[in-house]
């Protein structure tokens, strides 16, 4: 029972730590204002939950960079045709954005704050990432199924198409994640062009 409650606590201070990120940024968020936020007297109670501070952005930054890494490689195994494949990243992207805007927003801005070698960890994830995912949009390209273009303009244009999500996604908002999709999916695809 105590590991259960140790284990919630330690949760709640993990989703705190994201907000408290999220709303001051890493390096002005301090272990008195997250032991505020979290009912504790004192800042030094923390660290019978965690280690560090950093601790926090390691487990936050890890966690999301796995999810992409864990999403590219179900739809490489299960998603037949490289434009049903990018497709299906631009998904992927916006339900990770849209399930969790505070640790993604922590995550795209925060990570440089990241020392060795949970940095390299870090980035070694993105660049194998980066890697499948440009290999999918020159597969498309020498298939004819994209047109030619350089295939690192192509991805990091796609990329940073997306780095507004979290900022401005709220549930409450008119559209459903289902119509962003749509409608993300359709104006990087085909473009904002009426070709009727």
């Amino acid at each position: 029972m105590a590991s259960t409650l140790k284990k919630s606590k330690k949760q709640i201070i993990f989703e705190e730590a994201a907000r408290l990120f999220k709303d001051k940024g890493y390096k002005a968020a301090s272990m008195r204002d997250l032991a505020d936020r979290v009912g504790l007297e004192q800042a030094s109670s923390l660290y019978s939950h965690i280690r560090s501070k950093e601790e926090i952005l390691q487990k936050i930054c890890l966690d999301n960079a796995s999810k992409f890494s864990e999403g590219i490689q179900e739809i490489e195994q299960s998603v037949v045709g490289v434009g049903a494949q990018v497709r299906a990243l631009i998904r992927l992207h916006i339900r990770i954005a849209i399930k969790d805007t505070t640790s993604v927003t922590v995550f795209n801005d925060e990570w440089r704050h990241l020392s060795p070698p949970y940095l390299e960890e870090f980035l070694a994830l993105r660049h194998d990432y980066e890697d499948r995912f440009r290999k999918i949009i020159e597969k498309g390209i020498d298939q004819g199924e994209f047109r030619g273009m350089n295939s690192a303009v192509a991805l990091y244009t796609l990329l940073n198409a997306f780095r507004w999500i979290h900022y401005w996604y709220k549930p409450d908002r008119e559209l459903s994640p289902e119509a962003i999709e749509k409608d993300i999916i359709n104006l990087l695809l085909n473009g904002l062009a009426n070709k009727s």
